[in-house]
């Protein structure tokens, strides 16, 4: 799965960026990815609520929404109201991780938790029964264009035998520096979804951005 990030898009013609990267199923865009940043958590402030809302009547893309926000606890539920596919909370900042997946659920989106590179898995393996994604920063979050940090791999293996033994039931999810040259070794290491900004909007045709990076992380993982 590819999941473009529309943090790499220009702003100013976000309905018209979701519309360049949708397509039939296996061709376009299976997510689309949203970044939302509260200037708190994250030292950078990007979308919110409103956004979010406009995007999901304007595409049929899932929207997969990341929330880099202080109180996911309080905020998370809106967005899913809002019609978000997946939203995904940080391990770091949630409270209550088992209570927002929870909430989440009820308000009828998938739910997420995400964890920093410099976070371990083990503490939340067992939270993570009661989600339906995990996503691994592969860069420190807060800014786009950042170089993909390698050794978070060990946490994405480590998530694959959990799933492959069924420990866990989800689909691993990866996001920062995924581009051609990074995306096949972590679909080796495991990864299912692949959220790819620059790789994908500052290509000249992102339709075939999509395409290429899909085809690359299927060399590496032929069986998911």
């Amino acid at each position: 799965m590819i999941a473009p990030s529309i943090l790499a898009a220009d702003f100013t013609r976000l309905g018209e960026e979701a519309t360049a990267v949708s397509g039939p199923r296996g061709v376009g865009a299976d997510w689309l990815h949203v970044d939302v940043m509260d200037a708190h958590f994250v030292p950078n402030l990007t979308i919110g609520l409103p956004v979010v809302q406009a995007l999901a009547a304007a595409t049929d893309i899932p929207l997969d929404c990341h929330l880099m926000i202080d109180d996911p606890d309080r905020w998370a539920v809106g967005y899913a109201e809002a019609g978000a596919y997946n939203v995904t909370v940080h391990a770091e900042a949630a409270e209550d991780p088992v209570g927002v997946a929870r909430d989440l659920r009820a308000a009828g989106a998938k739910a997420g938790l995400s964890i920093k590179p410099a976070t371990p898995l083990a503490p939340y393996v067992e939270a993570l029964r009661h989600f339906d994604t995990l996503l691994v920063m592969s860069v420190e979050p807060g800014f786009g264009g950042q170089s993909f940090i390698p050794e978070v791999l060990d946490k994405v293996r480590a998530a694959r035998r959990l799933v492959d033994t069924g420990h866990l039931t989800l689909l691993i999810e990866i996001d920062g520096g995924i581009n051609d040259d990074t995306i096949e070794q972590a679909a080796e290491a495991g990864v299912d979804c692949f959220v790819a900004g620059s790789a994908v909007y500052q290509a000249a045709d992102p339709a075939e951005a999509i395409t290429r990076l899909r085809a690359l992380a299927r060399r590496r993982s032929p069986g998911r």
